[in-house]
């Protein structure tokens, strides 16, 4: 494979010693805003340092993503006609500031609430009509397979009840998951109440068929950097002719990004004597929020980044592991659906004020993200990320070759 960003020079063959670069983005509905802006930023720093042309993808082995998260994971890595990434990272938030109005369509008036209420006891707050169309129209007949580097994106079976990880690596063992990304993105995006579950089917060179039955991929993991790396360890202990000989489990090896789209942890606008009170239908919908939701996918990111922090400060390759979340949301902005031209501008000043915040980690005993001292902004941690992108640009690819 070419990389048109480093004038088109095909990649050498893996070297021993180099590392292998993830990105990994969370699931939050319109709160893809915030991954939006630091991705933005972060193409643009690849760009001042190797030409206009550089792309995200250019520079990560691997790009997972959840929900939301899934669906910018695609926009930076399915193909163009001219085989180079669909969008570039400054139209991210563009593309979610025009269309969140239309996926989201808000009821307004005194009655909203009511109106909004009665639909969700019945089926999905939304029909998912808008989304489905323009994902399908966004990503055409593009395939698994055709990403412009890796991808991972996690799923979950309704029917089968288990977690379904759409892996670039499996598509050739497992011909069943080389599905249209856009069925991947509806599936992972189907977030239960919001938007209606999403079924399809593929088929092997066999004509063997295989249905899925999707909802979003946040029940399974809305922070899927954990996934990412067990797929790449995955792929090691099956001796991947892809992959460069690392030991399995060798965290030293990765060097990972992965960005959180928000939440309200440290708001409460939940406690245990409000909770205790709530049956079903409390539980669901709750202030224009669903709190066992939120609850679901909150637990699920933090356990993963909990678990990533842990290990890598354990390998003592902690500054090979970068997340960047913001957990001080209130009000409105902690909603995944309330796109309103306001929220949605409140979202990117979110993203623009975060990068100039303190690089943060969680605090293992409080469950808080906390300053790292000496650690800088996000906006010179992702740069000095970046270098380190850069210098071993000349392995990317070595992860995944383009069938």
């Amino acid at each position: 494979m070419e990389n048109s960003a480093a004038g088109g020079v095909a990649m050498p063959p893996p070297n021993k010693g180099k590392l292998i670069t993830i990105l990994s983005i969370d699931g939050g509905g319109i709160r893809g805003i915030i991954p939006g802006v630091i991705l933005a930023y972060l193409e643009s720093q690849l760009q001042e340092l190797d030409g206009e042309d550089a792309r995200i993808a250019d520079y990560f082995d691997l790009i997972a993503g959840t929900s939301t998260g899934g669906l910018v994971t695609a926009m930076l890595a399915a193909p163009n006609k001219a085989k180079r990434p669909l969008y570039a990272a400054k139209d991210i938030t563009p593309f979610y500031l025009e269309h969140s109005p239309k996926i989201f369509h808000q009821i307004g008036g005194p009655f909203g609430g009511a109106i909004n209420l009665t639909k969700m006891l019945n089926r999905p707050k939304y029909d998912g009509k808008y989304l489905h169309t323009l994902i399908k129209g966004l990503l055409g007949g593009t395939r698994l397979h055709d990403t412009l580097t890796a991808v991972v994106i996690p799923t979950f079976d309704i029917k089968e009840l288990q977690p379904v990880i759409f892996s670039s690596y499996e598509t050739k063992s497992k011909p069943v998951l080389d599905a249209e990304l856009a069925d991947i993105c509806i599936g992972t995006s189907a977030a239960p109440t919001f938007l209606p579950a999403h079924s399809f089917k593929t088929k092997d060179a066999q004509n063997n068929e295989n249905e899925f039955n999707l909802i979003d991929g946040g029940v399974a993991a809305n922070n899927p950097t954990l996934i990412a790396i067990g797929e790449v360890t995955k792929q090691v202990l099956m001796k991947h002719e892809d992959l460069f000989p690392i030991k399995p489990m060798d965290y030293g090896r990765f060097l990972v990004i992965s960005l959180g789209t928000g939440n309200a942890k440290n708001e409460g606008k939940y406690n245990a004597k409000m909770a205790s009170k709530w049956g079903l239908l409390s539980w669901l919908t709750h202030d224009n929020s669903t709190p066992i939701i939120e609850a679901f996918n909150q637990a699920s990111a933090d356990m993963v980044d909990y678990h990533n922090f842990v290990v890598f400060k354990a390998l003592q390759s902690d500054d090979q592991y970068l997340r960047i979340q913001d957990d001080t949301l209130t009000g409105n902005l902690a909603s995944v659906d309330i796109a309103t031209k306001e929220n949605l501008q409140g979202l990117v000043k979110v993203g623009e004020q975060l990068l100039d915040k303190p690089t943060s980690k969680i605090n293992l005993d409080k469950g808080v993200y906390e300053a790292v001292e000496n650690g800088g902004t996000n906006k010179e941690a992702l740069r000095r990320y970046i270098h380190l992108s850069i210098t071993f640009v000349d392995v990317q690819r070595s992860l995944y070759i383009n069938n």
